[in-house]
């Protein structure tokens, strides 16, 4: 049997909470207050905790700092009780890391499917190790990669026609990009007036993260490759998350650092690397990005991805097509032989 600790000041909303859930099989630990709520989840370790935001001496934002400072406790799937629906208490609850909301007043049936939910996938989550020191180090990568996705939704959704400009050098920036459908290509400038695809963004990858973290203007211009659907999250929406979030803190800084990583390849490649080596990369780069088989694009972004002179490139696209590496049609490149190109001599 499941237990699920209720954590609520007013009285008849705690005892008909109990009832519903008692009446469907759980068993229920009630507590008038946060600061009676942690005492009872110390002793308890309930599956589930059910709390209510707005509540003298501790509010259920406190609580749930204080669990998830607490390693046994951190893992326990955690729901806020709200009676406002106001957008500030659910990015605050979020930011914290909360699993869920459920406002006042409730429906019985949706309440109750909402708690089954978070028990299946915190049950899978258990599942998935018995040690308690990999179900822990699991839990915290699945809640910090929840927290990302999580970020995402509901945010203005903006469509940006093939070559549209998404930003440009020298602006301030004022949100963080979110790939729904499309690609994105950032580009630098160097002092001759070339340009040098930097990096490729695709479906589900989050963009424009370093000027924020650096509070600076972008250095780079950000351009649709085809049309392109983004969600955009503000400023102050990733700040709240990055800095009371730990999950997702370590899940961005993997971010980083695989961004990090990329840019030193990038540069190892472009000071060592043969022509060949270059834009068979970038078509390998580029073929990533797409789930249609094949690459569409430019032939000087894919010069510029490769850093590269365009002529060149267009000849080393030849030279592939006739070792029967690629296939090109048009503007179309599909590859044949991927680990051709993978290992492909520097």
């Amino acid at each position: 049997m499941k237990t699920i600790a209720i954590i609520e000041d007013n009285d008849d909303v705690r005892e008909n909470l109990a009832e519903i859930l008692e009446l469907s099989g759980y068993k229920c630990l009630t507590a008038e207050n946060g600061k009676i709520g942690i005492r009872e989840v110390r002793i308890h370790k309930p599956d589930l905790i059910l709390c209510d935001v707005m509540m003298p001496e501790l509010d259920g934002f406190g609580v749930l700092k204080i669990l998830n400072n607490d390693p046994e406790l951190m893992h326990i799937p955690f729901m806020f009780l709200t009676a406002k629906a106001e957008k500030e208490d659910f990015r605050k609850g979020m930011g914290l890391g909360a699993d869920d909301y459920i406002t006042k007043p409730y429906d019985d049936v949706e309440l109750l499917e909402a708690i089954e939910m978070r028990l299946n996938k915190a049950s899978k989550l258990q599942s998935i190790d018995n040690s308690d020191q990999g179900v822990r180090q699991f839990f915290n990568q699945a809640k910090g990669e929840k927290a990302l996705n999580k970020l995402s939704e509901d945010r203005e959704v903006r469509t940006y026609p093939k070559k549209a400009n998404i930003y440009q050098e020298g602006q301030y920036p004022k949100w963080l990009y979110y790939v729904v459908q499309g690609q994105v290509k950032t580009i630098q400038t160097n002092e001759f007036n070339k340009d040098l695809i930097t990096h490729l963004y695709g479906q589900g990858d989050f963009f424009g993260f370093m000027p924020l973290l650096n509070n600076t203007k972008y250095i780079d211009q950000a351009v649709a490759l085809d049309e392109t659907v983004l969600r955009l999250i503000p400023l102050e929406d990733f700040k709240l998350l990055l800095f009371n979030n730990r999950d997702f803190a370590a899940k961005f800084i993997n971010m980083l650092a695989n961004h990090a990583d990329h840019n030193e390849k990038q540069l190892i490649e472009f000071a060592y690397s043969s022509v060949r080596r270059k834009v068979a990369n970038a078509l390998l780069a580029l073929s990533e990005k797409t789930s249609e088989g094949h690459i569409k694009v430019k032939r000087e972004d894919i010069a510029a991805m490769a850093g590269t002179a365009k002529e060149t490139t267009i000849r080393t696209l030849s030279d592939f097509k006739n070792e029967e590496l690629i296939q090109i049609q048009s503007s179309h490149i599909a590859i044949l032989d991927r680990q051709g190109l993978k290992d492909m001599p520097q």
